[in-house]
């Protein structure tokens, strides 16, 4: 009988290929929420202190959402583009190299296997067979640790950080708008919070981290923010006025 290949012995384990890329726009997602909910609520919050005005709260909270939402994905396709043509670039520059000089590029990965703590004759003969199958993927993986088929693709990072940032930005604005005035600020900040420790421990989950300790961190930072601008429209409100 065939003995089993190893994904097939542990099913639960991120071997496919694109697992980090899919993990990375996983934590964008959940890191743009975050923000859509934070600034959002930060916003509407400050403006609810200074005034009790349903229409002056919605248009700041609906102009909140959509410029936030503009810029994290303006933002995310510039980095995203930036990143990808730098990775684009390196692998033209090393399927020159391997063009033009193979045999130093053949000692160059043997160097890197041996680096990792594989013997000098393994590493020749693993050197060699991944040459035979695909140089420049192993030089790229090995050298360089990227793959072709993991670049981003700036346009899904962008849409991808817009959508997220606006589900984020909902929640807020649900929360300062449909209860009676006197009860706005209490009734959001109570929403915001507890949707920041359920987000900081999705966030931990993927990550592997403590669960714990990155929802107390979201919701301190939340509940500064929120209070921060609060008083800010308080002050600004009672003065104006």
């Amino acid at each position: 009988m065939d003995e089993p290949i190893p994904t097939q012995q542990h099913p639960d384990e991120p071997h496919s290929a694109g697992i980090s890329q899919r993990l990375n726009w996983l934590r964008a997602g959940v890191l743009g929420a975050n923000d859509g909910i934070v600034s959002t609520a930060s916003l509407v919050v400050g403006v609810a202190g200074a005034t009790t005005d349903t229409t002056a709260i919605l248009i700041a909270g609906v102009a909140g959402m959509v410029g936030g939402a503009v810029s994290m994905a303006l933002g995310e396709y510039v980095s995203v583009s930036s990143q990808r043509d730098s990775e684009r670039a390196l692998v033209v520059k090393e399927r020159g190299e391997l063009t033009d000089f193979p045999d130093a590029e053949l000692k160059e990965l043997e160097y890197l296997l041996r680096q990792r703590g594989i013997s000098e004759q393994t590493a020749r003969q693993v050197a060699l067979e991944l040459t035979d199958h695909d140089p420049l993927a192993a030089h790229l993986e090995f050298e360089l640790g990227i793959r072709e088929d993991d670049f981003a693709n700036p346009w899904h990072a962008a849409i991808s950080s817009a959508l997220s940032f606006t589900a984020g930005a909902i929640l807020p604005l649900v929360a300062i708008l449909l209860p009676p005035p006197d009860l706005r600020v209490p009734i959001t900040f109570v929403s915001v919070l507890l949707t920041l420790a359920l987000t900081g421990a999705v966030s931990a989950e993927i990550g592997g981290s403590s669960k714990r300790l990155a929802a107390t961190r979201l919701v301190i930072g939340g509940a500064l923010a929120l209070l921060a601008t609060w008083l800010i429209g308080t002050l600004l409100g009672t003065t104006v006025g």
